[in-house]
């Protein structure tokens, strides 16, 4: 097995692990014994196991915007924008489960509440494409006066919630249903 195969059999023991039993429920050494390698060969990799959740988190969201960014125009209406981000965002969480469990562990822990104020603040790399629509809308007065930090929580921490509703089948949703929500969405935080 290459070293490449190895790493990656390391992160998704960690994804899957990491998921099912949190953080803390997921030593090192059973990472290992998931991934088929020595406990030792994880920190040829991985310096210690908070690399491993930060670079696995680094991952998902190198992932997910991607896909949420496919068919995405800065030039399309504002509307537009914010229900092909919200749509887009929910269905990936819904196609992606496994995934969804480990940001969801993330933005809950220390890690991810560092991670989310850098965001937040735009202080952090990576997309910042949900953070300057937001700042737009405020801007040209799209939305409702509201702290940034806000529309985040109406906006989309609805869609968080519904998608593990979706997950864990205490609800159906179909591309009718998504869309229909991400439009009560808006309407929650236009003016």
């Amino acid at each position: 097995m290459s070293g490449a195969d190895k790493r990656d059999d390391i992160v998704r023991a960690a994804l899957e692990l990491i998921a099912e039993h949190g953080f803390h429920g997921a030593p090192m050494a059973m990472i290992a014994e998931r991934a088929g390698v020595a406990a030792g060969t994880i920190y040829r990799y991985f310096e210690n196991k908070d690399v491993l959740i930060k670079e696995l988190y680094g991952a998902l969201e190198k992932k997910m915007y991607p896909f949420i960014l496919e068919g995405y125009s800065n030039e399309a209406p504002f509307r537009a924008r914010f229900l092909h981000l919200g749509s887009a965002m929910l269905r990936f969480f819904i196609e992606n489960p496994l995934d969804f469990r480990y940001l969801e562990q993330f933005h809950n822990s220390p890690y991810g509440v560092a991670f989310r104020r850098d965001k937040l603040m735009g202080k952090a790399g990576g997309c910042d494409v949900f953070r300057e629509l937001f700042e737009q809308g405020i801007k040209q007065q799209v939305l409702k006066d509201f702290p940034v930090v806000i529309f985040f929580d109406l906006a989309f921490g609805s869609l968080v919630a519904l998608a593990r509703d979706h997950i864990l089948g205490f609800v159906q949703l179909d591309e009718t249903l998504i869309n229909r929500v991400v439009e009560a969405c808006w309407d929650a935080v236009k003016r």
